[in-house]
């Protein structure tokens, strides 16, 4: 028999993966087919040539995805203290993609992971540690990968202002990007600095009326906050490089995907162009409140690219194919993973 808590749970998460699935699938569906249709004439697709060529860049953006993948996932093993197999870590990591997918960006699956590695065995302050470390590690990257990307774009390249969707892309960024400087510094103070002072000022902010009924929760957040803090202090400086190499090169192949895809279709002059707008984009679509970015993502991508003269048909394919590889391969995975997940973490069976 299983007990009505298990029930309770697998139910919601049924409804959460079969509604809000379609939710990201048919945005990005719908986008893709007016963007085919608002640009379709037989001459925009006539110079596209599928052929061994193509199909082996192809076959290398898979593979630079699955590179990506590989390195999250030893990541998450490693954090662990090897405590999580192989094939936890795996399960962990499609279920962090998943729901990022099928959440808004700004979002993002990183809120369960303290959820997904308790139900692999980790305890709450270990998991807690491993979530905001994996938080650190990507965000820091993206601070310190942008100005790299300043010193060898010029801006004007980086940045196309050939629409009014492009060029407030730059603004955007801007904006984001400060966030983001201040928001690494927030989770430095956190992880190494001063926890206690973190923990209590989410206390304060708790005691207030109208967030008071959520105080016990962030009692237990704070306890484990300074139980991850404990643990990462720890760690050798051999670690910390070991980890973050890891992590920049996890994210580094994954925007080299787009470099491979335009390589499948069409020469490009310079491919650091390709990849530092990429890195933009990114960053940007933290703002979209859209599941996963969906709709807003390939439009934007259309516009931000369409001063590199790849042709009308050329670009669309290659947004398709971006979007398979990137986002949709997540949302497949994490519908064959969840049920078997589900089943054997929340369904407990009587003897």
């Amino acid at each position: 028999m299983v007990n009505v808590q298990s029930q309770d749970a697998m139910t919601q998460t049924k409804h959460f993966k079969i509604s809000q699935v379609l939710i990201p699938v048919v945005i990005g569906i719908i986008v893709i087919v007016w963007l085919f249709l608002d640009d379709f004439s037989p001459d925009a697709f006539s110079d596209i040539d599928i052929s061994l060529y193509s199909a082996g860049f192809i076959l290398l953006a898979f593979l630079l995805m699955f590179g990506r993948d590989l390195g999250l996932i030893w990541r998450f093993r490693t954090l662990s203290g090897k405590n999580l197999s192989w094939r936890q870590a795996f399960n962990i990591h499609i279920l962090n993609e998943f729901t990022s997918a099928v959440t808004p960006s700004a979002v993002g699956g990183s809120a369960l992971v303290v959820l997904f590695l308790n139900k692999e065995g980790i305890n709450v302050g270990r998991s807690t540690a491993i979530m905001i470390t994996n938080l650190f590690l990507d965000e820091l990257f993206f601070v310190i990968i942008c100005p790299v990307i300043f010193f060898l774009i010029p801006l004007a390249d980086l940045f196309n202002v050939s629409s009014v969707i492009a060029s407030t892309i730059g603004v955007l960024f801007w904006t984001v990007y400060g966030i983001l400087v201040v928001w690494t510094a927030i989770l430095y103070v956190m992880l190494f600095l001063r926890p206690d002072l973190i923990s209590g000022l989410f206390r304060l902010i708790f005691r207030l009326p109208f967030l008071r009924r959520w105080h016990y929760k962030i009692e237990l957040f704070s306890e484990s906050l300074i139980t991850a803090s404990h643990e990462i202090k720890k760690k050798s400086y051999r670690f910390w490089i070991k980890v973050f190499t890891t992590t920049s090169l996890s994210w580094i192949l994954r925007f080299l995907v787009i470099n491979a895809l335009f390589m499948a279709f069409t020469p490009i002059n310079n491919h650091l162009v390709v990849f530092g707008r990429q890195l933009m984009l990114w960053i940007v679509m933290v703002l979209s409140p859209t599941p996963g970015g969906s709709g807003l993502t390939e439009i934007a991508f259309r516009e931000y690219y369409n001063d590199l003269l790849l042709g009308s048909g050329t670009i669309l394919l290659i947004i398709l194919i971006w979007r398979i590889i990137t986002y949709y391969m997540y949302l497949l995975a994490g519908i064959i993973i969840i049920p078997k997940w589900i089943e054997k973490s929340f369904v407990k069976h009587k003897p």
